[in-house]
């Protein structure tokens, strides 16, 4: 027995508990990472068979190699790789219960010429239902070993290790062929030729899997070259390919040939079924009547805002109680630094720039575990495929998948996690389109700017004509703009920049099942360890950037006179004096640290821009430093007027300061409409460093987080400036 290291593709449709079996198998040794180049996770695992060490690598669910999105590519590229000899052997997963759908994937594979093992999985489920399988004559009919298995029980699990075992051991392929007409088969053997001379097959393949791999790949490209989301394709074979759907186009057929070729699949599909399955006629009247309710136009929504409203209370408020206990360790920890080493820059650059960026790194912890734990519990039970289902309806009107509901809503706290929660979309324009909008919806973030502002320019007993308080009416103002905007942006961005077709909801109902535990728990741990190591690292890094911006250079003159100062407080006898005036003090060199550091004389530079939008040089400081987080505006302020870091948008201080501020000519700086226009910059401009880095994590370049970056800032400064010189033009103030 050869016992060299093998390595087996594990690949299936969604729903065919694909990943349960992986666990099943790998259990502790499973390892999750990114494919090369995107952010589609890429899980390998080790298999102990015997003495022989099996390397499995888990790629996407797909219900189809046609590449229509990231997670299809990588299927395709493992399966069919192009430079290098891939896999040993395919181990395709189906639904036991649900195969007249799963085996056209396997067909696909199967035509590649791949040695494969097909295992049909939650067996039990389909005896359940009365659904009868002859393995033996799946067997034959298709030419490959077949083992019935159920990864949740645990049956099945040694007959399949054993069954993979004797295939890595003598390999062997499908004999099963496909019945194609003539003219489809010249186009075909056109592209087969194109194959050999743009993706020779690698060394070590030998004439029949080389002809099966050129065959399968011509069959391939015939189905999804036409896709332009698809820009990795050799010209040569993307103009063989048009040129074969201009024949076609031409010709008198009634069937398009692409439409044949599937049809070719379908008849062995049927064929398999219909010689080894045998169903009984047994319904699912619970399932049924569950579906009645949560699919229903009417009902399912309003079972879905139930199910929203506990991820918000999730996320506002049980996670309230972890981000403070982080907030908390963190400000012990800065305090820790700042006494345990000599006061100075490095005593600095520990406290305020090391560790306040690992915080604003991990403070995010607990929202993305829970974001994270719902989705994937509402996925695993198959709840999530009825959401699509109902929202679809409503997100067609904009453009968006169905799947973009759940991301957009979870915005309304937190935009990171809510970026990293579209992965649930299967066509990478869409999650584009998603991860770019989303950012617009009025984050939690953005609640302590808009009550600090309100209550300085709104103050409680304000009422509007109509006897509704005026800073109520502002707030929800915010909200409906923040809305509308981003369903606004999703609309533009895909008749534009990321032009497409409203996307088509292709989806199987899967069962109702009872979520596991343990790969619950694998999933949110492995997605919350893949935005510390990938987004956080940026977040971390940007932090102490904006940190040293605003802290250098510094005035040594006036540092000194503060010294002094500080010395005599400190000979001050009586203690409640002497913490006062030092107090005072600090905030003042903190305040003189801020003005003639880069970021304050930034500020300074940036006032005749931002100065038509009803912003001074100090307001400026603060948008800079909210790049950081937004709600850093707030802290930024209490530096900028020497109330100190630590104030928050309840701090009387900070408000009457505001109140009191003048611009140069004398004029009130914060009046109502400068409120509203402050207000407005915020819900629009990206400034949330987090995000930006998570959307370059997701869709791995930095050319989108760029983007978003561009088109929301003008969007916030436009907005910002119709609302201030059309409000001045009114008569407003």
């Amino acid at each position: 027995m050869s016992h060299e290291r093998k390595r087996v593709v594990v690949a299936g449709n969604p729903n065919a508990g694909k990943t349960s079996l992986f666990n099943a198998l790998t259990g502790s040794n499973a390892r999750t990472g990114n494919y090369p180049g995107i952010t589609v996770d890429r899980r390998t695992g080790t298999l102990a068979i015997g003495s022989r060490s099996v390397e499995l690598i888990d790629v996407p669910g797909t219900y189809a190699l046609t590449a229509r999105s990231a997670e299809e590519q990588v299927a395709i590229d493992e399966i069919l790789p192009n430079d290098r000899v891939g896999p040993d052997a395919a181990l395709f997963v189906a639904d036991a219960g649900a195969l007249s759908r799963h085996l056209y994937l396997a067909t696909q594979i199967l035509e590649s010429g791949l040695p494969t093992l097909l295992c049909l999985n939650m067996i039990d489920e389909a005896r359940a239902l009365g659904t009868r399988i002859d393995t033996d004559a799946m067997s034959r009919e298709l030419g490959v070993p077949v083992v019935a298995v159920s990864a949740r029980t645990g049956e099945g699990l040694p007959a399949l290790k054993d069954a993979l075992d004797r295939l890595l051991e003598a390999p062997s392929s499908s004999t099963i062929e496909l019945a194609l007409d003539d003219t489809l088969r010249e186009r075909l053997s056109t592209l087969e030729k194109v194959i050999d001379e743009v993706w020779p097959a690698p060394r070590g393949f030998d004439g029949k899997r080389r002809d099966a791999r050129r065959a399968a790949l011509a069959r391939w490209a015939f189905l999804s070259i036409g896709d332009d989301e698809l820009t990795n394709v050799p010209v040569a074979l993307r103009t063989a390919v048009l040129q074969a759907d201009r024949e076609d186009a031409s010709s008198a057929t009634d069937v398009p040939l692409d439409e044949r070729l599937v049809t070719a699949r379908y008849a062995i599909v049927d064929r398999v079924v219909a010689a080894s399955v045998t169903k009984a006629d047994k319904t699912t009247r619970a399932s049924e009547r569950i579906d009645a309710v949560l699919t229903h136009p009417v009902w399912g929504l309003g079972a879905f805002a139930v199910v929203m409203a506990a991820l918000f209370q999730a996320l506002f408020a049980w996670s309230e109680p972890l981000v403070g206990a982080i907030e908390t360790a963190v400000a012990w920890l800065q305090d820790l630094a700042r006494s345990a080493l000599p006061e100075g820059p490095l005593a600095e650059l520990i406290a305020d720039g090391v560790i306040a960026g690992v915080g604003n790194v991990v403070v995010f912890v607990p929202q993305i575990a829970l974001l994270s734990l719902f989705i994937v519990v509402l996925e695993d039970s198959g709840y999530l495929a009825r959401v699509a289902f109902v929202i679809d309806r409503v997100m067609r009107g904009v453009g968006l998948h169905g799947r973009a509901f759940v991301p957009l809503l979870s915005g309304f706290a937190c935009a990171v996690p809510a970026v990293m929660a579209t992965r649930t979309i299967e066509s990478r324009r869409d999650r584009l389109v998603t991860m770019l909008a989303l950012p617009l919806m009025s984050c939690s973030a953005r609640l302590p700017v808009y009550a600090l502002v309100v209550a300085i320019v709104f103050p409680p007993g304000t009422r509007t004509s109509i006897g509704l308080e005026a800073g109520a009416i502002a707030l929800l103002a915010m909200y409906a703009l923040s809305v509308t905007a981003t369903l606004a942006a999703a609309a533009v961005m895909k008749r534009t920049v990321l032009k497409g077709a409203p996307p088509a909801l292709l989806l199987e109902l899967p069962p109702y099942r009872l979520p596991q535990i343990t790969n619950v728990l694998r999933t949110v741990a492995d997605r919350t360890w893949q935005f510390l190591a990938n987004a956080g690292t940026m977040i971390a890094a940007i932090t102490i950037v904006l940190w040293a911006l605003l802290s250098f250079p510094r005035d040594e003159v006036r540092e000194a006179a503060l010294d002094a100062r500080a010395e005599v407080a400190s000979a001050i006898a009586s203690e409640g004096e002497r913490d006062e005036a030092l107090t005072a003090i600090d905030h003042e060199r903190a305040e003189a640290r801020m003005e003639n550091s880069l970021g304050g004389r930034f500020g300074r530079v940036m006032e005749p821009a931002i100065e038509p939008l009803g912003f001074d040089w100090k307001i400026g400081i603060g948008l800079l430093a909210s790049f950081a987080a937004r709600e850093v505006l707030v802290g930024t302020l209490g530096i900028v007027y020497g109330v100190g870091g630590e104030a928050d948008e309840t701090n009387d201080t900070l408000r009457e300061r505001l109140r009191a501020a003048r611009r140069d000519d004398g004029s009130v700086l914060f009046t109502p409409l400068t409120g509203v226009s402050l207000m407005v910059f915020f819900v629009l401009a990206a400034q949330c460093m987090s995000t930006l880095a998570a959307v370059k994590r997701e869709s791995g370049t930095w050319r989108w987080p760029l983007f978003m970056l561009v088109y929301m800032n003008v969007l916030a400064y436009v907005a910002s400036l119709i609302v201030y010189q059309g409000g001045r033009l009114l008569g407003f103030v």
